[in-house]
């Protein structure tokens, strides 16, 4: 499993390679008040892409940690009951108590 992964990895940075090696001509991005910057357009697209992977998971963080908290509570909740159980089966292992009249 582990070649077949490297092998895959290898190929696509292969493609992605060759994408990189084809589209270097310049690209002009123009900005609000008349400010532009060129660069090799795989440039952009590299800075695009790393962009929006960023802001992806800054989207997702807040998910992230409610599901963090929602486990912690869970996990809580859940040692109460073992704790529960335990205690329930300690008493009815016990042989009962003769009454003292």
């Amino acid at each position: 499993m582990k070649i077949v992964f490297r092998i895959v990895a290898f190929l696509l940075f292969a493609v992605f390679f060759g994408f990189a090696i084809k589209n270097t001509q310049e690209a002009t991005l123009h900005f609000f008040l008349g400010y532009a910057i060129q660069t090799p357009l795989v440039i952009m697209l590299l800075v695009f892409f790393a962009a929006g992977a960023v802001f992806g998971i800054l989207a997702m963080t807040p998910t992230l940690f409610r599901h963090r908290r929602d486990l912690g509570r869970n996990q809580k909740t859940l040692h109460a009951l073992q704790k529960d159980i335990a205690a329930q089966q300690a008493a009815r292992a016990q042989p009962p108590q003769p009454d003292a009249m």
